[in-house]
């Protein structure tokens, strides 16, 4: 079992939240001010978004690295289309840039890759199950 994550409600903050991660302090959370947030964080739909870009990218780098591929560096973008979200659509685009790569056989290859990483699979094949308790 991993070490849970500790979300804290911050004083003097509308909907601000401190995120306490494995030892990490310097993550927070909010909305934005069309919701009533001050917009001072990413919101949760973003932390949802950034967890596919970096899977991604932390898994096409452990492959490159361990083909001994040259590639120099990833940039991945995540373009979200949430306008269905309320209907059970949650669309998110994904572009990614390898650089240092030319081969198209070996970025045909990192992409495919770049499916199989470890929250595009829990985002699409797994069943989440939540249970909440309070204090």
């Amino acid at each position: 079992m991993h070490k849970p994550i500790t979300v804290i409600s911050e004083r003097n903050s509308v909907f601000r939240q401190r995120v306490e991660v494995d030892g990490l302090e310097d993550l927070a959370a909010d909305v934005p001010p069309v919701v009533g947030g001050d917009g001072s964080a990413p919101d949760p739909h973003d932390y949802f978004d950034i967890a596919l870009g970096t899977c991604k990218a932390i898994t096409v780098q452990m492959y490159a690295k361990r083909k001994q591929w040259p590639l120099e560096g990833i940039t991945v973008t995540v373009q979200r289309d949430d306008s269905q979200e309320t209907k059970g659509v949650y669309k998110l685009a994904v572009t990614m840039t390898f650089h240092g790569i030319d081969d198209h056989e070996q970025r045909a290859r990192l992409e495919d890759i770049s499916h199989r990483c470890p929250i595009q699979r829990l985002m699409t094949t797994s069943t989440v199950e939540i249970t909440t308790s309070t204090t």
